[in-house]
């Protein structure tokens, strides 16, 4: 492959992932609420032995 090829595919990948972000921002948004909150659960559970 040549550069040029690499370079054009990279590109469409970077466009692509764009596209998708700008179509899908909202539901990225609240994924990442959700991922935060079970990354708190967990690490509250975690330390929940200490407690007691």
């Amino acid at each position: 492959m040549s550069n040029e090829n690499i370079d054009r595919q990279v590109a469409t990948m970077i466009a692509t992932l764009r596209s998708t972000a700008r179509r899908n921002s909202a539901t990225l948004i609240e994924d990442a609420l959700g991922a935060t909150a079970l990354v708190v659960t967990l690490v509250a559970g975690l330390h929940l032995p200490m407690i007691f």
